[in-house]
């Protein structure tokens, strides 16, 4: 496989040179104060002497730009990244001479992309599953109600105060309020373990141990170190499951109302899943079928953007990055293949969408900056302006149009039933 990396070795005329070396030469006359010559009027022979580097310096970074432009387009270079500078000769008299590096944005014939096998089976909804749902949408519901202070026990409802000391990237956690049922399953055994026997009133240390796979992602991993006070005891109760619960949960005059609108959801939700992950198979199936090299600078591009976004999750978007020390060589390592898919999968869509005629329409950028500002409360105007500003409304318009792509690829693939589906392109590596 070809890669982006190109070097050419340029030479820049002698007339060229000793041009800009005047033009370099008349600018610096005109600034500079050399006592006994009035402004502009300095000798050139003491100009070159006195500023030689400088005028070494002005001269190749006008140039070298300029003709590695014009040779790079002559040869039909596309230019992606920083370019690199060798061996440069600059001698009076004499043609400058250097090697110009660079990479080259990747070039691939797109294969046909209609057609692609995926796994999917649409998904079902059952009574069970609409139970299970309603049930819990009865637990966010229920009351607590305050008890008579006793030593916790398992199945108890604490009410406790949590500061962490230590483990926690960013701020320190600190919640005045928090609702723990020991011994159950969605409780940190840590918590249970030593919750239980304390009395209202009490407070200790714990070390709580997060799994890496923990939801929030600051606490994934982290051992972190907590002073926990107990506030109180509450008993749960659950409210009755009737037409009334369904008309205190929503706009529902009926239970039966309730148990369809939750079904639709339910449906709605493993329909996103189970779409989901079928377009995430035609995209590895898609890069597997496009074999190119992907330039070093993107990759850098998008490790960096991994990296930020995974550190404004852990310290949170206030944080000072730059006070973040990390190593980079290593970081890159771990990142590297995870970005370089990306990147590919980034570049196939993209080409994809510019075959189909796909692009994001005023209407739906406009619909989507509506949603965030009814999400935060704010004017819509505002919001426009500000996701301008920062560069993320072009993003945003990105995403709709990839997400518009990757439709298109999953109405026209060829969906099999898992039992009946090849090898994903991850087994067939194996």
């Amino acid at each position: 496989m070809e890669s982006c990396k190109r070097t050419l070795d340029i030479s820049i005329p002698v007339a060229e040179v000793e041009k800009e070396t005047e033009r370099v030469i008349t600018r610096i006359q005109q600034r500079v104060r050399v006592p006994g010559f009035r402004p502009g009027k300095t000798p050139e022979s003491l100009i070159r002497g006195r500023f030689q580097s400088e005028i070494r310096k002005d001269v190749l970074e006008n140039l070298i730009p300029k003709f590695f432009k014009e040779l790079a387009e002559q040869e039909g270079h596309k230019v992606v990244g920083t370019l690199g500078i060798r061996n440069v000769h600059f001698v009076e008299g004499e043609p400058v001479r250097f090697q110009a590096e660079f990479e080259v944005a990747p070039q691939f014939e797109l294969q046909t992309y209609r057609g692609i096998q995926t796994t999917y089976r649409e998904p079902e909804v059952n009574a069970a599953d609409v139970g299970k749902r309603l049930e819990q949408v009865r637990e966010q519901k229920a009351e607590y109600l305050n008890m008579d202070a006793r030593p916790l026990a398992d199945g108890d409802h604490a009410v406790v105060s949590l500061r962490s000391i230590a483990g926690v990237s960013g701020p320190p956690i600190e919640q005045d309020e928090v609702v723990l049922c020991l011994g159950d399953e969605g409780t940190m055994p840590e918590f249970s373990e030593n919750l239980r026997g304390m009395s209202p009133g009490e407070g200790k240390e714990i070390e709580v141990a997060y799994p890496e796979n923990y939801g929030e992602a600051r606490l994934a991993g982290s051992q972190v170190r907590f002073h926990v006070r107990v506030k109180g005891l509450r008993r749960k109760e659950l409210p009755e499951v009737n037409d009334e619960f369904a008309k205190d949960v929503g706009d529902f005059q009926t239970l039966e109302e309730l148990r369809e609108a939750l079904r639709k959801t339910l449906l709605r939700e493993r329909e996103f899943l189970a779409q989901k992950s079928a377009k995430d198979e035609i995209v590895d199936r898609l890069i597997q079928m496009h074999d190119f090299p992907v330039p070093e600078s993107y990759i850098d591009r998008q490790i960096e953007a991994m990296v930020e976004h995974r550190l404004r999750e852990l310290a949170g978007p206030k944080a000072d990055l730059s006070k973040v020390n990390l190593d980079w060589e290593e970081v890159r390592a771990s990142m590297k293949d995870r970005a370089t898919r990306d990147i590919k999968a980034s570049l196939l869509l993209d080409r994809i969408a510019d075959r189909e005629s796909i692009d994001t329409t005023a209407d739906e950028l406009d619909r989507e900056v509506h949603r965030i500002a009814r999400q935060q409360r704010e004017p819509a105007a505002a919001v426009r302006k500000r996701l301008e500003d920062d560069g993320n409304l072009r993003r945003i318009a990105t995403r709709i149009r990839t997400d518009k792509t990757l439709a298109l690829l999953f109405e026209h693939a060829r969906k099999v039933a898992p039992e009946e589906a090849d090898p994903s392109p991850e087994e067939a590596k194996g």
